[in-house]
């Protein structure tokens, strides 16, 4: 039987639309001719857009069929995108930008936004201590959170890659923690595959088992174990039977993002490439 999943959508961040300058119209023929429902979201296709375009381009996605479901918050920036930047200046700065951000997402007809717990790489919870570093995230998902009621649009904290030691989000204690201390009806999980299984291994799954009852997005990734190579699932060391077997136990009804392009030529992608990732993702997921 099928997972009970909406279906799978692009990730622009990896897919490459902004690079390529690929007209919307252009994306939402990739989608349909390879049998993807629709894209995630990202800052740099659509931030310099007016309230009027970006309008526009979901009416043009919703009419052709498909979805523009997540939308990946900003997290380029290990400063100007931190939530949980130790400067206040700056942190208030972050607030104000995800707020924006949130209102283009609402404007394409998005209804969660993925958030990094924090966008630096060398912030270590051993050694600016937990409760430094939650007192700032709070603080902004706070703000964040309130802002998002007018949309009832939720929150996904996604799991991140350890780098250099005990970074915020790489390890379950860390979630564990954002959701006991800021716990709200908007606010659930992302869980990215790829990441998963850099910091876990074997035990990649015991991120999902952690996250099943929050889970309101996924990153679907694959990788050797050694780093986060994006590969397209199938093609590294990931649990998938597994995986998909646990997301159809949980009745999960939303969209799936694969956030890598296809596995084959690039960055400019056929369509042919597309569809063959897309039969791969039927294999693995009967769905």
């Amino acid at each position: 039987m099928p997972i009970n999943i909406k279906g799978f959508t692009i990730a622009a961040n990896t897919s490459g639309f902004e690079k390529t300058k690929k007209s919307f119209e252009e994306i939402a023929d990739i989608c349909l001719k390879a049998g993807f429902i629709g894209i995630e979201g990202e800052p740099p296709l659509f931030d310099k857009k007016s309230d009027q375009e970006l309008e526009q381009i979901g009416k043009l996605f919703k009419n052709a069929g498909l979805v523009i479901e997540t939308f990946h918050l900003p997290y380029t920036d290990p400063v100007k995108h931190d939530i949980a930047t130790l400067y206040e200046v700056d942190r208030k700065k972050v607030a104000d930008l995800l707020k924006r951000t949130i209102d283009q997402a609402a404007l394409l007809g998005t209804s969660v936004g993925i958030l990094h717990p924090t966008t630096r790489k060398d912030y270590l919870t051993e050694e600016e201590g937990i409760d430094r570093i939650m007192l700032q995230a709070g603080k902004t998902l706070e703000a964040v959170l309130k802002h998002c009621e007018q949309y009832k649009f939720k929150i996904a904290v996604e799991n991140m890659l350890p780098y250099r030691g005990d970074r915020l989000g790489c390890k379950l204690k860390h979630l564990e923690e954002i959701i006991k201390r800021f716990d709200h009806p908007l606010l659930g999980f992302c869980m990215d595959t790829g990441h998963s299984l850099v910091s876990f291994a074997e035990k990649a799954m015991d991120v999902f088992h952690f996250m099943k009852n929050k889970l309101i997005a996924f990153h679907l990734a694959d990788n050797a174990g050694d780093r986060d190579s994006h590969l397209a699932p199938g093609h590294g060391n990931f649990f998938w039977k597994e995986f998909f077997g646990e997301v159809e136990k949980i009745g999960y009804r939303g969209t799936m993002c694969v956030e890598t392009p296809p596995f084959s030529y690039g960055p400019n992608y056929s369509i042919e490439a597309w569809q063959t990732m897309r039969k791969e993702l039927k294999t693995l997921s009967n769905f």
